[in-house]
């Protein structure tokens, strides 16, 4: 079985022509966001070690607790699909916003080293960081005691 948790030196950068679709994708997401209660639509897009693309956007619920992110909504899509290992995350919003905890733990999950692209809507302002960096330290499973 091949580990999911990868180190800093393994992971080049994807190519600025993925980097593009990947941003394009999480732009074409965020159109399918349901917000109704907040009117912030996000869309993400996870790069698959293939080169597949992988969309999601949020969802909300009247039960605010119960609202899915759109980087978990495309997580729990790609893991549904078979995939596990990710190379980048791009995430559009209005002002770029950088994922929430939940999302960074939950993305930590398949690799602490991806690379995260953040895209301002507006006007196109992208930021890049490593998952590492946005969550250093992160509960995983050699945190977890063997039986």
């Amino acid at each position: 079985m091949t580990d999911v948790h990868s180190h800093a030196s393994e992971i080049d950068p994807p190519s600025d022509e993925d980097v593009q679709r990947l941003i394009q994708a999480a732009i074409s997401a965020r159109d399918h966001a349901y917000a109704p209660h907040s009117h912030f639509y996000v869309g993400a897009a996870l790069l698959t070690h293939d080169g597949r693309i992988v969309e999601g956007c949020n969802v909300e619920n009247a039960s605010y607790s119960l609202t899915q992110c759109a980087e978990r909504t495309a997580v729990c899509s790609a893991v549904a699909g078979g995939y596990r290992m990710f190379h980048a995350v791009a995430i559009a919003s209005i002002g770029g916003a950088m994922p929430c905890g939940a999302c960074r733990q939950v993305l930590a999950e398949f690799g602490s080293d991806l690379y995260v692209y953040t895209i301002d809507v507006i006007d196109g302002d992208q930021q890049m960081r490593r998952l590492s960096e946005l969550l250093p330290d992160a509960f995983s499973t050699s945190d977890i005691p063997k039986r």
